[in-house]
């Protein structure tokens, strides 16, 4: 009996130490991506030597949270803000409650007017947030956050803060890179994600 007990302990070990390290490599491939696009965009306000001043916070699942999906019917749409005193329209599409390190949060997300009328990106969603990291360790401007209709699953959607990335604006000026409102402003510290600009710090 005492053997079988070691026996199971010992394969539940090694499954969740597996889970980990390919939970580790998945964030570790979509940050490699994510600096090949800077390369792909002809507006990217960065060049192949830039890269290796992108930083990042340690990979940690726990910043990884599912939260509870709420449809917003909006079809006024509202004025965000941008860096660059530019105006975009967006409409809310609805907000998501979750727990992180034991503190509620709560986010809103939304459509952009432009993209939802362009081919290819109907369904894309945004959530821009703000916490006490700003201008500390991470962008001053908040960071963002991408999803689509299909990440919508049973009215839930999973959050990965360690995929947080930062606006074009942190990197140069003359973007309009939305500001996050108000509403999306966190209380608790997000190490997580995208970390500030290392170049010329």
């Amino acid at each position: 009996m005492y053997r079988c007990f070691v026996l199971s302990f010992f394969c539940f070990v090694c499954f969740f130490e597996a889970q980990a390290q390919s939970y580790q490599q998945r964030i570790i491939s979509h940050r490699e991506k994510y600096k090949q696009e800077f390369l792909e965009d002809e507006n990217s306000p960065l060049k192949k030597r830039d890269l290796k001043f992108l930083q990042f916070f340690e990979i940690d699942s726990v910043y990884k949270v599912v939260g509870d999906f709420s449809r917003i019917i909006d079809t006024l749409g509202f004025d965000m803000h941008t860096h660059s005193g530019v105006i975009k329209k967006y409409y809310v599409y609805g907000s998501v409650e979750f727990v992180l390190k034991n503190t509620p949060c709560k986010l809103f997300i939304y459509q952009s007017e432009k993209l939802k009328n362009k081919e290819g990106f109907e369904d894309y969603l945004f959530i821009p947030f703000t916490d006490p990291t700003n201008n500390v360790s991470s962008f001053g401007g908040g960071r963002y956050l991408d999803f689509r209709f299909s990440d919508i699953i049973h009215n839930q959607l999973t959050i990965d803060f360690n995929t947080s990335y930062n606006p074009y604006c942190a990197y140069k000026g003359g973007y309009a890179c939305p500001i996050p409102p108000r509403e999306n402003d966190l209380s608790i510290s997000v190490e997580a994600g995208e970390m500030n600009f290392g170049k010329g710090l």
